[in-house]
């Protein structure tokens, strides 16, 4: 079974590294609401390992949540994606004004249960105190 490490991204490149011990796959592929959107390089890195290297277009870019998947598949280069493929991992990407939003609304929230936890500590303390 397939396992990929994360080594996480920076300046737009997906880094990690994969162990295959059934070989390595034919290709690796990033993957956006079901399109391929680039396709990995791999260089080996010892026996049944790779390190993968993933240039992320900028076509996934915008604003909002998009979900990134790496998979690996048996598929030619420029193929469309194979259903079958295994996955190998998400990258969750947030960008742009609707995540400020979505952060204050979130803050906005966890303050109002904080406060309600306070008062009610408040009031059990009264209460442990009085009886």
């Amino acid at each position: 079974m397939m396992q990929f490490d994360s080594h996480g991204l920076k300046g737009g490149l997906w880094r990690g590294r994969l162990t295959h011990p059934q070989g390595a796959p034919a290709r690796i592929t990033l993957i956006l609401n079901g399109a391929v959107m680039a396709e990995g390089r791999m260089t080996a890195d010892g026996e049944g390992a790779s390190l993968v290297e993933i240039d992320l277009p900028h076509e996934v870019l915008s604003e909002g949540m998009q979900t990134l998947l790496l998979r690996a598949d048996a598929g030619e280069a420029g193929a469309e994606a194979h259903p079958d493929a295994a996955l190998l991992a998400r990258m969750p990407l947030l960008a742009g004004r609707p995540l400020d939003e979505d952060l204050t609304a979130e803050i906005t929230a966890l303050r109002a249960e904080l406060e309600l936890v306070k008062r009610e500590l408040r009031r059990f303390a009264a209460n442990s105190r009085g009886g």
